[in-house]
């Protein structure tokens, strides 16, 4: 545990240092759910009915900006490799970088969710499952992004690639948070999608870091 907190705090000083990274993807979240009440109109009902899929889509989007430099910068300037040398399991390096991106990216993505849905005019009933649904499916989302951007390092527009390799994935992730959204707004039971995106997270933990530790091997060979 010690060297996964170590892993966790090195990135964390690091996101804090450059900072960019961090700015850019809520800056990329609020400007884009802004845009929406300009493009489809100001209508209360319209926003309140689009709410939780515009906020999750852009969230989705949001947390993709950052992904290709997950391991990039590392692997650049050779501490990937280095790393990897050391006793620490791979494994590790990948759960200690992962929780270190959803502490930069998806947790302020959920701090400025509930904002941004009340400018979306969301009915208030779906808020609590608004910030549960980030909860659990937000670090799914850095989770499988980490896996596509260990499989891209290296490559010659890694960026592009990585979008087509995580977006199919990421779209059950999406139907289960928009759907636990709009049952709890129609008062219905959201218990079976919350379930489902806990399942979804766990299956991630278990399986992501040992694929995405088998594409960083790969890549440094």
């Amino acid at each position: 545990m010690s060297r996964l907190f170590g892993i966790i705090h090195r990135d964390l000083r690091l996101a804090l240092r450059q900072g960019s990274d961090s700015v850019m993807v809520v800056t990329f979240f609020v400007l884009t759910v802004v845009l929406f009440p300009f493009g489809i109109g100001p209508e209360a009902n319209i926003l309140e009915r689009v709410s939780s899929g515009v906020l999750w889509v852009t969230a989705l989007l949001a947390s993709m900006l950052s992904l290709d430099r997950l391991f990039q910068a590392d692997y650049e300037d050779g501490s990937l490799e280095l790393l990897a040398l050391t006793p620490t399991p791979l494994e590790l390096l990948v759960l200690g970088k992962v929780a270190a991106h959803w502490l930069t990216t998806g947790l302020p993505l959920m701090v400025a969710a509930p904002v941004l849905a009340v400018l979306l005019n969301m009915n208030a009933d779906g808020f609590v499952t608004l910030l549960l649904t980030m909860l659990l499916g937000t670090p799914t989302l850095s989770l499988i992004g980490a896996m596509g951007a260990a499989l891209v390092l290296g490559a010659r527009r890694g960026g592009v690639l990585l979008s087509l390799l995580v977006l199919p994935l990421y779209i059950p992730v999406l139907i289960f948070g928009v759907g636990a959204i709009d049952a709890a707004v129609q008062g219905l039971p959201v218990h079976a999608h919350l379930l489902i995106l806990g399942g979804m997270l766990l299956a991630a933990l278990a399986l992501t870091p040992w694929a995405t530790a088998a594409a960083l091997r790969q890549a440094l060979e």
